[in-house]
């Protein structure tokens, strides 16, 4: 396997504004039928952002594991396990790709004014 760059942190922030653009398009009372396909990627069951975020979650125990100091403290524990329990919570939402793939086979009103909320 070859050895992954590092993303930066320039990436990340906009990994994160992506799903901040889509959550205040989703504010827009878009057409379901325009946004199945948009969240059918992002609750991809193996590539999705439930199954990205748990493995991100997982490895960050793993390493906050294996380089913490000996022995470890309390607090180590914590977030090992905050981090683990976290990335199971995380995976867990994949299912929810089953969902989207119902709707797609659901029929929809036009879509209105944006709601407020």
């Amino acid at each position: 396997m070859p050895n992954p760059s590092h993303p930066s942190s320039d990436q990340i922030a906009q990994a994160t504004a992506t799903l901040t653009q889509l959550k205040d398009y989703l504010r827009t009372n878009p057409p379901v039928t325009d946004v199945l396909p948009l969240l059918a990627r992002l609750l991809d069951e193996d590539t999705g952002v439930p199954i990205l975020l748990g493995d991100v979650l997982r490895n960050a125990a793993h390493l906050v594991s294996q380089q913490a100091a000996s022995p470890q403290t309390d607090e180590i524990h914590l977030i090992i396990d905050g981090l683990r329990d976290a990335a199971q919570e995380a995976t867990d939402w994949h299912v929810l790709h089953w969902d989207i793939q119902r709707a797609g086979g659901q029929a929809f009103a036009p879509a209105g004014p944006p709601t407020t909320s």
